[in-house]
């Protein structure tokens, strides 16, 4: 009955209950628990979406939206509950619109940051990546997730640069959020009325986009999202500024963020830029060797208005706030030069994601805190690593201003080889402790995949309450990604 209903409504070839594509989607690269979904179907569609959900609220039959193609790795696309549907958009590939004038850009969930950036090029426009994106990163699942930009300072709040977006709501109801909401669901009529997609706001006095970010598809399934783009780069150079230990650095990057400077600003250990540059075991572990343990890298970009002089003004500007600390702003390091780097930082990985080459598999511990509180984890993971044997030469480290710098991403990355039982076994356990130990340290866990939700929720009773009862309103036949976000 249920088999030929999707069918009905996707049509055979877009409905899949093949054991094997359905035992692909039970489990991803974390350490989520295995579950394998009963259908997987891939919308052409809003309509079909929209439909999906309604039969789903009939039925109570879970849905589990996913937008990036294969691998996953944070456990949000494991379904919780047995019987499920996996709703696989990664078909629904249409950059709807690209407006140059606005700097705005309208994607389906399908569109990878490739497909993106290849098609603002044309347009004399560029957007924020983050770190290195993996080949088939979907757009739209990175905004809602609020993965961290590299141009913090653009960053007007963790929502950028997120804009409108059409929603089915768990309940079935259909809608258009801020500036496109409250006037015609026709996208074309609107622009024929002037309207953008511009403004995030509403409609009405609430701003439905932020009920939608973080939710790891708990609360609806978004069919596109508007998103605010940059006019490309005129002129682009990229520095490295090395340094013994981190906190070395830290006074360099609060002076250059507070003085407006920089359009790319992170801090990376050896371990993390070796794993990125190197394209075998080898050449990782070499570049380990020879990079020095600790670099802010820095990106200085002119766009249309006096491209030169601003650069060249920033150059020499950032280069002393480095001689004031004792640092050097240099073009290059350990014959790797910077401009490499910025190829390689803004653009999406190779077909193989670059944090696998290393050992093959990866977990990553992020989180959000403040620039003074780094040092404080970065003590603490090297010595709980100690304590559980696992080398600490190989944790790779990697701290990202957001949101102007007012805060910043910090990301542990421990690989791993899959292949060996007792390494799984001792990453796993790290993951776990380090986790745990971060929280009761102060961690913020902003995106709260797996653990990390309860271990966030768990701090504010309120909160927690606060999210339950948005759920009930929004989903209240619990369909959407039941389990994630402990509610």
């Amino acid at each position: 009955m249920l088999k030929e209903k999707l069918i009905q409504i996707f049509g055979r070839d877009y409905v899949l209950d093949d054991p094997e594509i359905c035992l692909s989607y039970a489990s991803d690269q974390s350490f989520s628990t295995k579950m394998t979904p009963w259908f997987v179907v891939k919308p052409q569609n809003v309509i079909q979406i929209h439909e999906l959900v309604n039969y789903a609220n009939k039925t109570k039959t879970p849905l589990i939206p996913i937008s990036s193609g294969a691998p996953h790795y944070k456990g949000d696309t494991v379904p919780s509950v047995p019987r499920s549907i996996i709703v696989d958009l990664s078909h629904m590939k249409k950059i709807i619109n690209i407006n140059r004038q606005q700097r705005i850009a309208i994607v389906e969930p399908g569109v990878t940051y490739g497909e993106l950036l290849k098609a603002l090029q044309k347009e004399g426009l560029t957007i924020s990546t983050p770190f290195a994106p993996k080949a088939e990163k979907s757009v739209l699942a990175s905004v809602l997730d609020m993965e961290p930009r590299l141009n913090s300072l653009h960053q007007w709040n963790f929502i950028d640069p997120l804009r409108c977006a059409e929603v089915i709501w768990g309940d079935g109801n259909r809608m258009f959020t801020g500036e496109a909401g409250g006037s015609s669901m026709d996208l074309k009529k609107q622009w024929n009325e002037q309207k953008w997609q511009v403004s995030g706001t509403g409609p009405m006095m609430l701003d439905f986009y932020r009920l939608l970010t973080g939710s790891q598809g708990s609360i609806g399934i978004v069919t596109w999202i508007s998103l605010k783009c940059e006019v490309n780069t005129k002129i682009h150079k990229f520095y490295i500024v090395p340094a013994k230990k981190v906190k070395y650095l830290h006074d360099f990057v609060h002076k250059v963020l507070k003085s407006r400077f920089s359009n790319e600003l992170m801090i990376v250990n050896a371990a993390y830029l070796a794993s990125l540059l190197g394209d075998s075991y080898d050449q990782v572990k070499n570049l380990m060797s020879k990079l020095p343990q600790w670099m802010a890298l820095v990106g200085i970009a002119g766009r249309e208005l006096l491209p030169e002089e601003k650069v060249n003004a920033q150059e020499q500007d950032i280069s002393d706030i480095a001689r004031q600390y004792d640092l050097s702003l240099l073009p290059d390091i350990a014959g790797i030069n910077g401009m490499q780097i910025l190829e390689k930082v803004t653009n999406p990985s190779d077909e193989k994601y670059w944090k696998e080459t290393y050992k093959g598999s990866f977990q990553d511990v992020f989180f959000t805190t403040t620039l003074e509180n780094t040092s404080q984890f970065i003590e603490n993971i090297y010595s709980l690593a100690e304590e559980n044997k696992y080398p600490t030469q190989d944790i790779g480290v990697y701290l990202q201003p957001q949101n102007m710098g007012t805060c910043y991403h910090c990301e542990f990355s421990l690989p791993y080889n899959e292949k060996d039982k007792y390494e799984v076994e001792k990453v796993k356990k790290l993951f776990i402790k380090s986790s745990e130990h971060f929280s009761k340290l102060g961690a913020y866990y902003l995106r709260p995949h797996g653990i990390w939700s309860k271990l966030q929720l768990q701090k504010d009773a309120q909160s927690t309450i606060y999210l339950r009862n948005i759920k009930n309103i929004f989903d209240p036949n619990n369909i959407m990604n039941p389990g994630k976000l402990c509610i």
